[in-house]
């Protein structure tokens, strides 16, 4: 089986983190709302108050199998004991509706899909409508 070894996110990451960004936007067919660079991601994330936290998952193949085997699940493990080291009563994911193979995954983790239990829905500002409600 492959070796994972899933640690905390390093300034020198970034070029890689936005690689990914990319590659799941393009999986999503949402190419066109990647809108960060390398170094803002380097600042938002690595300054004096980072905006966020990233884990990276370093995957050391073992002759003959595929690569990334069972990393999603080890990843979502360790974002819980993160969550709960942290103090955090609940994480949450955002999936696409066509994305079928990740709401399974999350579902046999034991997630709630929210959508169905409560009707929750997702909403985002930004450019225009942003601009509008800061009045600039």
């Amino acid at each position: 089986m492959a070796s994972v070894r899933i640690r905390e996110a390093e300034e020198g990451d970034c070029g890689h983190i936005l690689r990914l960004i990319r590659e799941l936007a393009e999986y999503e067919k949402l190419s066109e709302q990647v809108q960060i660079s390398e170094e803002a991601l380097r600042a938002d994330g690595f300054g004096g108050n980072p905006f966020y936290h990233c884990l990276v998952a370093e995957v050391l193949p073992a002759p003959g199998e595929p690569q990334g085997q069972g990393i999603g699940s080890k990843i979502i493990k360790k974002v819980a004991q993160v969550a709960l080291d942290q103090g955090c009563s609940q994480f949450r994911l955002a999936v696409l509706d066509w994305n079928q193979r990740a709401m399974a995954l999350y579902k046999a983790l034991g997630a709630q899909d929210l959508t169905e239990t409560e009707g929750w829905h997702a909403f985002r500002f930004e450019g225009e409508a942003m601009r509008k409600l800061a009045g600039k």
